[in-house]
């Protein structure tokens, strides 16, 4: 069970010349999921302070302009001022990406900083409704 689920359908602005969805494409799909995540948990969030540090991706099937697709977002691992997220993106065919990107929670100056305690509740209440 994921953290959030959210869905779409490939736009054609999300395919590159072959026709199959941008490399960048699930990037942005997943980074909206993470964002709808932040607001859920505490509404007026600064999301700007969550750059990422690390970030990966494996590329299994093709999506194609058209087709439907859903993004599953989990929390990896929640430390002090970082999230590991992992994640993937299932299209009509099954799992098209799968991967993770790591986030630290910096303050006003730019510095790491502790994550939310209600981000870090948000995470808690979740994984146990999930369970």
């Amino acid at each position: 069970m994921s953290l959030l689920t959210s869905t779409g359908v490939v736009a054609w602005s999300d395919t590159d010349a072959s026709g199959r969805f941008h490399f960048t494409a699930p990037w942005r799909w997943v980074e909206n999921t993470e964002h709808a995540f932040y607001r859920s948990a505490l509404p007026g969030i600064e999301i700007g302070r969550f750059p990422r540090r690390s970030a990966s991706a494996s590329y299994e099937l093709p999506l194609q302009a058209g087709d439907t697709y859903a993004v599953e977002l989990d929390v990896g691992h929640i430390g002090c001022s970082s999230i590991t997220y992992r994640w993937r993106v299932l299209g009509p065919r099954g799992v098209s990406v799968t991967g993770g990107h790591t986030v630290v929670h910096i303050d006003e100056d730019g510095r790491p900083s502790p994550v939310p305690q209600a981000l870090h509740a948000a995470v808690i209440d979740r994984k146990e409704i999930a369970q």
